[in-house]
């Protein structure tokens, strides 16, 4: 397999509208990589970029060391599933799935009739090369879609939003399985989805993008847990944050004035005194205070309950405090049980909050 390499990598339409605005991005071979971000952000013109479909105002493509810049789609050995999964419905799934082989020119009908029953082997769909698409569930297109782009053996595959369509549990299991299929071949994979957990999921690093520049790029967990900006942590799951300016710098620990309260954090970035910056708390990094737990003035908020709704395994909490900001907690479920309109009180500990750039 091959790796990728974007350098410089710019492209703006009719003049004016930059898309993508000089980034920079290195693929291990093998690995996967996911784009994500808000509608217009750049990631699709990205992928795109990488295909072939897209010509870059500015810079490089390399794909397994090789300039690819100028290539065709054809010359660049991608494979590509879209959202719309782009299947052939006059042709069975044999056929659809030996396509890119047969374009190929480059292997006798053994070769073909081998790779084909391979690959539905591989994406667990065997018997179903005499069916058309129409005769097969949505999961079961995806999955033909993701084979016949696997089958002609490319250097890389790229994925644009191909769980997008399905249904939230089809789409949960799909995930599951694109992932199993992606470290069974080993194939270096780029993955553009909007949806946070789809890319926190699947992903060996994620890379986000804002206004056609990645503000971020790491593992899932770095990503999640320590962001490096107000849009990541916003952008990734969901974050209190608050604004203010810093105060305090003492013994690696900030204090910021947020106006209607001082908030504690560990100084996860240099700061000064009278710096803007945000403070990032985690839902989940919130405990609930009762009348027996000691006195403590470090980031407690006491407010009334607004809502609450159950996750499942966990249950999340939504606390108005009497100056009006609402406080974001999420409690594994049966462990606090709080009602809407119950007062209560809740804190976070400074080593659980993140100093981020505006």
């Amino acid at each position: 397999m091959s790796g990728i390499s974007l350098q410089d990598i710019s492209k703006r339409y009719s003049g004016s509208v930059l898309a993508v605005d000089d980034i920079d991005l290195e693929i291990e071979s093998g690995e996967f990589v996911t784009l994500v971000g808000p509608s217009g952000c750049g990631k699709t013109t990205t992928l795109r970029t990488i295909a072939g479909f897209e010509k870059p105002t500015a810079g490089t493509v390399h794909i397994g060391g090789k300039d690819v810049t100028d290539a065709p789609p054809y010359e660049r050995n991608t494979g590509m599933v879209f959202q719309d999964f782009a299947l052939f419905p006059h042709l069975t799934v044999h056929e659809n799935v030996a396509y890119g082989m047969e374009a190929d020119g480059g292997y006798t009908d053994e070769e073909i009739d081998a790779r084909v029953a391979e690959m539905l082997e591989l994406v667990e769909l065997p018997g179903t090369g005499d069916r058309k698409p129409d005769q097969l569930s949505g999961g079961q297109q995806q999955r033909i879609a993701l084979a016949r782009a696997l089958a002609p053996k490319p250097d890389a595959l790229l994925l644009d939003e191909p769980l997008a369509s399905l249904d939230k549990k089809l789409r949960e299991q799909m995930q599951v399985e694109l992932r199993r299929i992606q470290q069974e071949v080993g194939i270096t994979t780029v993955f553009v989805t909007h949806n946070q957990e789809e890319a926190l999921t699947m992903s060996d690093r994620l890379a986000v993008m804002n206004e056609g520049k990645f503000e971020q790029v790491g593992p899932p967990g770095d990503v999640y847990n320590e962001p490096e900006t107000r849009f990541v942590a916003d952008f990734i799951g969901t974050a209190n944050i608050f604004d203010g300016d810093v105060t305090q710098t003492e013994d690696g620990y900030v204090s910021v004035d947020c106006g209607d309260v001082e908030v504690e954090s560990t100084a996860t970035r240099e700061t000064a005194v009278g710096d803007d910056v945000s403070v990032v708390a985690r839902p989940e990094r919130f405990n609930f205070q009762s009348s027996t737990d000691d006195d403590r003035d470090e980031n407690v908020f006491t407010g009334e309950v607004t809502f609450r709704r159950h996750l499942g395994s966990s249950v999340e909490y939504r606390i108005e405090t009497a100056e009006g900001r609402e406080v974001v907690v999420v409690r594994p479920s049966g462990l606090d049980e709080h009602e809407p309109g119950e007062q209560v009180t809740v804190s976070v500990d400074a080593d659980n909050c993140r100093v981020v750039s505006t």
